[in-house]
């Protein structure tokens, strides 16, 4: 399973504790920046890692800022993206069993970084439960004909 990365400078410090979880774990991760506490924009981020995640080049994504908020907005812009804010281990969970989500968006300034490596651990080993909520995910995919956007 190949991972994306990408945080601003809310979620920079965060984002290089999970790597080192997911380099531990043996995961091949790709860190989209950013690469400092610098103030940055997360839209550029979100940018990057949902759109890899969008064409199939990773199979799931990972975005830290300061409060997820910013990121999972931009990241759900992109086609075939389910990206999903979480703030436990539960919704974690949950935002795979059911939803599918093939993108984490977490907060650096609402979670600490023994539950986020936990949750990160528990979005990348849950798999989907599809059944009754295959019909459901696809329906959310069905609603990417009503989004103007499109990866150039």
């Amino acid at each position: 399973m190949k991972i994306a990365i990408g945080a601003d400078h809310g979620g920079f410090e965060l984002k290089k504790t999970l790597l080192e979880t997911l380099r531990g774990l043996g995961y091949p991760v790709t860190d989209f920046g950013c690469h400092s506490t610098e103030s940055v924009d997360y839209p550029d981020f979100a940018e990057k890692v949902a759109r890899g995640v969008s064409e199939g080049l990773f199979d799931r994504g990972i975005l830290i800022c300061g409060t997820g908020i910013g990121m999972s907005i931009a990241a759900n812009k992109f086609p075939n993206v389910r990206c999903a804010l979480c703030h436990n281990l539960y919704t974690a969970r949950l935002s795979r069993e059911h939803n599918d989500a093939n993108i984490l968006a977490m907060g650096e300034r609402v979670i600490g970084a023994g539950i986020a490596r936990e949750m990160v651990k528990i979005f990348l080993e849950t798999a989907f439960e599809g059944g009754r909520h295959m019909r459901r995910v696809d329906k959310i995919k069905a609603l990417d004909k009503y989004s103007e956007r499109s990866c150039p």
